[in-house]
Formats: C-alpha cells, sequence, structure tokens
C-alpha cells in the first residue's frame, strides 16, 4: 500500500551571527568554570569522612552560639586560587588556563616587547597565577547578567587595567622572561626569604 502522507520539508539551515558565537563562546566558557568548581566542592564532600553520631549528640548538646562557629568554618575558606592546595588547586588552575588562553590573551594579550614582557609558562609565577585568578574571578562577576550593562565596562577599568599594569610591567613577575616573541625566555625570580620566628629586634 502506497504511503500517501506528505513527506517532511527539510529545514533551512541554521546560522548565527558572529557576534552572537562569540556570546554563546563566553557563556559556555562561564558555564564551564562553574561546572568545574562545583566539582571542586563536590569532590571536596565527596572526601570529607562519614560525621560520627557521638559527635553529633555532643554538637546538639552544644550552645547555639558554637553550633553558630561550627557552621562558618564548614565549606572551602576561600575560592582564591593561592588559599586553595592540591587538587582542588590543580582543579582550578586548569579552570583559569582555559580563560587564559581562549579569551584572556587571544583578546588582551598585546605584542610581547621590553615594556610588556611574558612568560608562556605563566603558572610557574605564583604572583601571575594570583593576579590572573583575581582577574578571571571578576570577570566571572561583572560579566554576568545581574551585573548589568555596565558590569563589562567596570571590569576593565577597576580589574583588567591594573592586572596588566603590574602582571606585564618590566620589573613585574615577567621581569626575567620572554620580552621578544623571537627569544623565549623563563626564569622564576627569587622572593624575599620569610623572617625567622624567634629573632629577637
Amino acid at each position: 500500500m502506497p504511503d500517501n502522507s506528505p513527506t517532511a520539508p527539510v529545514p533551512e539551515p541554521f546560522r548565527l551571527p558572529d557576534g552572537d558565537l562569540d556570546d554563546l563562546a563566553s557563556n559556555l566558557a562561564k558555564t564551564m568554570a562553574k561546572v568545574r568548581q562545583h566539582g571542586v566542592i563536590l569532590d571536596r564532600l565527596g572526601s570529607e569522612p562519614a560525621p560520627d553520631p557521638a559527635d553529633h549528640q555532643q554538637e546538639d548538646s552544644a550552645p547555639a552560639a558554637e553550633a553558630a562557629d561550627t557552621k562558618q568554618t564548614d565549606g572551602p575558606a576561600s575560592v582564591f586560587i593561592v588559599a586553595l592546595g592540591g587538587e582542588a588547586y590543580a582543579a582550578e588552575l586548569s579552570a583559569l588556563s582555559n580563560w587564559v588562553h581562549h579569551l584572556f590573551l587571544p583578546v588582551y594579550g598585546r605584542e610581547i616587547s621590553t615594556s610588556r614582557p611574558w612568560c608562556a609558562q605563566w603558572h610557574e609565577h605564583p604572583e601571575a597565577v594570583a593576579r590572573l585568578h583575581a582577574l578571571w574571578l571578576a570577570w566571572q562577576q561583572f560579566t554576568d547578567t545581574e551585573a548589568g550593562l555596565s558590569g563589562p565596562s567596570t571590569w576593565h577599568r577597576d580589574h583588567l587595567d591594573q592586572t596588566l599594569v603590574h602582571l606585564r610591567a618590566p620589573d613585574g613577575p615577567f621581569a626575567a622572561c620572554t620580552t621578544s616573541a623571537t627569544r623565549p625566555n623563563h626564569r622564576v625570580l627569587a622572593t624575599p626569604a620569610p623572617e625567622q620566628s624567634g629573632v629577637s629586634a
């Protein structure tokens, strides 16, 4: 028996304008970063030991103020990368690297010169990691729709411009690194030794 049902029309190819693709890529990067952050939190929660019922009974008998203090210490003390360690640091550095390589450098990298050094091994410079991570955290906040239309402008003015001044200064963390793209170099500068405790003045 022949099939007399009408054939479905072939849909027209759908193409997003380039500007929309940039927005989509930015939103995808933000979403991926949030997923990674949630993964870090879930890893931390999964690695914590199960509570002891005896401890729970003691907590129930503690004053309310003491219980409130206990709740404040639960979870990570900071989202800032220099306060993290182990797997949490590695996961955050991986997420930061994606942002640096796929958004920050292509848009704000600027040419390497003696007045604007850079290091391809920036992740080995603690100050650079700290500054870039702080910049990335601010970027997530100020490019969110809740930041309003002036959010990106505020991020540029208050965060990006100041970070670039210090990060790529001739005496900044990359002072001993690449000053010409044709002559790559990497050296982490020594930092002052911590003061010995117990030394009398």
